[in-house]
């Protein structure tokens, strides 16, 4: 992988911690940006394979910089599938539970698939703020910082995102299941 490109052995070594302690991190952000796992998966690679020809020249968190190709990426990747059917259906039938409870967790899974609909339908920037804010859990400056944006417009932005989102999954719409 990387002595091809020049990196030398410690670089290699290096670079392959980093990939084992932030593969899972990567990949789950890039879930959260596209809401496919094979998406998430191509976004990864890209992302691992430009931190590599960049891994010498690096300062700070490499991290950091993987993340923002992640969402660079994503970004670029939905503009362009914009109009594109969605491949595999994920729809869930809702149970029918006798004493209201939920036994095996549906109303959970409910909820995520809720949510995860949600997510994709909103604007590519409000959806990269609310991953790197509360699934990342960044602050709004080291969103800001990631985004190339300003600290007010992580903020401004988020607020938008999230009124956004409970008006696609009313907090209410659970609360019966959960009782």
């Amino acid at each position: 992988m990387g002595r091809d490109r020049g990196m030398d052995v410690a670089a290699e070594a290096a670079f392959r911690e980093f990939v084992a302690a932030s593969g899972t991190r990567l990949l789950r952000t890039a879930y959260l940006l596209t809401g496919d796992r094979g998406h998430a998966e191509d976004l990864v690679q890209l992302a691992l394979e430009r931190t590599a020809r960049r891994w010498s020249g690096l300062a700070g968190s490499p991290e950091a910089f993987a993340r923002t190709v992640l969402l660079h990426a994503a970004t670029d990747r939905r503009r362009r599938r914009r109009a594109r059917a969605q491949e595999v259906s994920d729809e869930v039938d809702e149970p029918t539970v006798a004493d209201g409870t939920d036994p095996d967790g549906t109303d959970q899974l409910l909820l995520r698939r809720d949510l995860m609909d949600a997510l994709r339908q909103l604007p590519p920037r409000q959806r990269a703020v609310l991953v790197l804010r509360y699934f990342v859990d960044l602050s709004e400056a080291e969103a800001a910082r990631e985004l190339g944006i300003s600290v007010g417009t992580v903020k401004s932005t988020a607020s938008r995102g999230l009124e956004r989102l409970r008006a696609l999954v009313p907090a209410d719409a659970y609360q019966e299941v959960q009782r």
